[in-house]
């Protein structure tokens, strides 16, 4: 790997949750700010990726509105954020003016050469009640698998047991078989030409859970469970094969 490092930007994996307390008679609120970008963040330390976390909240605002801006980034992860953070600038949402739309510019950041990859959650692929909206956009165009138009979770409380479909492809290289099981994952089909690394199976089938495509001059990747609880519980990101998998990942992306 060269002595300068690749750099990674990391959008979502967060979440802001506000609660009412009831005592008897009276009430009162809180609001709790959270990350589950801890585990990964910390995997990827002296690694020769240099990773920016940009938070849910802060990406309506924060995420460049132009190609060359988000060009300087090696990789961008999408990981656990809807559609609609990323459409609705507050330009947009505020003031009804029209910006750049980001999904076309990731869409173009790929064709370029740029790698991208989507992480799996609630509001990634099509998400929990369908609002993730990944569905018929221009990103979705890049990834190496397609979105349903409804709620795709998998909700596997049982856990799940790993199929390796491609042992010897480059992402698996130096990973553990013995993977830890996941509790849920978000249901696509493969897109034509993807290759598929990893299956899910399940209680209700067996399901992709890690595939890859190259788009134009760039590559994408689809990891389609977590990448922190709940889906990922803490037995696998303390499994030694968590960070050689993301190492793996990150290589592969940036590869391009």
């Amino acid at each position: 790997m060269s002595d300068t490092p690749k750099k990674i930007l990391l959008i979502g994996e967060s979440w802001v949750s506000s609660s009412t307390h009831y005592k008897g008679f009276d009430a009162f609120g809180s609001t709790t700010f959270h990350s589950g970008a801890g585990p990964f963040l910390k995997a990827m330390e002296g690694t020769g990726f240099e990773v920016t976390h940009m938070q849910a909240h802060e990406a309506p605002e924060a995420l460049p509105l132009e190609l060359d801006a988000l060009q300087k980034w090696d990789a961008i992860i999408l990981s656990d954020i809807g559609a609609s953070s990323l459409l609705l600038h507050p330009d947009v949402w505020l003031h009804s003016k029209p910006v750049p739309n980001r999904l076309t510019l990731l869409h173009d950041y790929v064709a370029q050469g740029g790698g991208l990859a989507m992480v799996g959650g609630y509001l990634t692929f099509q998400g929990i009640d369908g609002r993730g909206r990944w569905r018929n956009t221009p990103v979705e165009r890049t990834l190496p698998v397609r979105c349903h138009p409804y709620d795709d979770r998998i909700e596997v409380p049982e856990g799940t047991r790993t199929i390796l479909n491609a042992p010897d492809h480059p992402l698996l290289n130096a990973v553990p078989s013995d993977w830890p099981a996941l509790l849920g994952l978000n249901e696509v089909t493969l897109a034509d030409g993807a290759t598929l690394i990893a299956s899910a199976e399940t209680a209700q089938g067996t399901h992709p859970l890690l595939a890859t495509t190259t788009y134009e001059k760039g590559r994408t990747l689809a990891w389609m469970s977590d990448m922190s609880p709940h889906w990922l519980p803490t037995a696998f990101s303390d499994w030694p094969g968590y960070r050689q998998m993301w190492i793996n990942y990150l290589t592969w992306l940036t590869a391009a």
